[in-house]
C-alpha cells in the first residue's frame, strides 16, 4: 500500500488530482488559490499513473513526474502523493472513496480547474464524485462560460454556493460546489510539454512557495 500524507480528523484537505505531465506553475497557482480561498489546512497533489480519458503516449514515468512535482511545489502545506497507484483502478471516484474510508473524520475538498468541469460528465462515476466530497472549481482563462454551461454544472446548479461562502465549503455535506474567481494563470501541461527537457524552463519552474 502506498502511503498518503499525514491527515487528522480536524483537518480540511484539498485534493488536486492529475497526471502532472509535467507539473507546472499553473498547478501551483491553483493550489495557492485553493489554500487561501478555501482555508485549507493542507493540499495534496494526487499524481496519477495516467488519465483514463487520455492517451498514455508521451506520458513520463510516474517516478519522474513525482520527482518534478516535489521539486516544484516546495510549499509547507502542499504534499505530493502517488496514492492512486496503489489502487486497483485508475478512476478518481475510487480514489476518493478510498480516502473517505481511510480518513472518515477528515474533511476533503476536490479541487479542479474550470477546464476540467467542461467535460466532467465524461468521467467514470462523475455523479458519485459530486456525492462524495465538496468540489471547488478554480477559474481559468476562457473556460468560465463553458464550465458554467457544462452538463455537470447544470445538473448541480442548485447545489452551487457563492464564492463568498467558499471558505467553509469543506464543512458542508455534498453535493456542494463553487467556482472561484482569482488572478488567472493560462499555463497548462499541454501548452508547455514541448519544453519538458528545456533546462531554462525547469529552472524557472522551481522555487520556494512560502507565501
Amino acid at each position: 500500500m502506498i502511503r498518503t500524507p499525514l491527515a487528522t480528523g480536524a483537518m480540511t484537505i484539498g485534493l488536486l488530482g492529475g497526471s502532472f505531465n509535467p507539473p507546472h506553475l499553473g498547478h501551483v497557482h491553483i493550489s495557492l488559490v485553493a489554500l487561501k480561498r478555501l482555508r485549507l489546512d493542507r493540499l495534496w497533489w494526487l499524481v496519477s499513473p495516467g488519465n483514463p480519458l487520455k492517451s498514455h503516449a508521451g506520458l513520463k514515468p510516474l517516478k519522474e513526474r513525482l520527482s518534478r512535482s516535489h521539486a516544484l511545489a516546495r510549499h509547507p502545506r502542499i504534499d505530493i502523493t502517488a496514492f492512486e497507484a496503489g489502487l486497483p483502478t485508475p478512476y478518481s471516484s475510487e480514489a476518493l472513496a478510498a480516502l473517505r474510508r481511510r480518513y472518515p473524520r477528515t474533511q476533503f475538498v476536490w479541487v479542479i480547474g474550470a477546464d476540467i468541469l467542461v467535460n466532467f460528465h465524461l468521467w467514470r462515476n462523475w455523479e458519485q464524485i459530486f456525492s462524495t466530497v465538496p468540489i471547488a472549481v478554480i477559474d481559468r482563462p476562457g473556460y468560465r462560460f463553458r464550465a458554467m454551461a457544462s452538463k455537470a454544472a447544470q445538473k448541480y446548479r442548485h447545489f452551487r454556493i457563492e464564492e463568498t461562502d467558499a471558505s467553509g465549503i469543506g464543512m458542508l455535506k455534498p453535493p456542494v460546489w463553487t467556482i472561484i474567481t482569482a488572478p488567472l494563470s493560462p499555463l497548462s501541461s499541454t501548452e508547455i510539454r514541448e519544453n519538458w527537457r528545456n533546462p531554462l524552463m525547469q529552472s524557472d519552474h522551481s522555487g520556494n512557495w512560502n507565501n
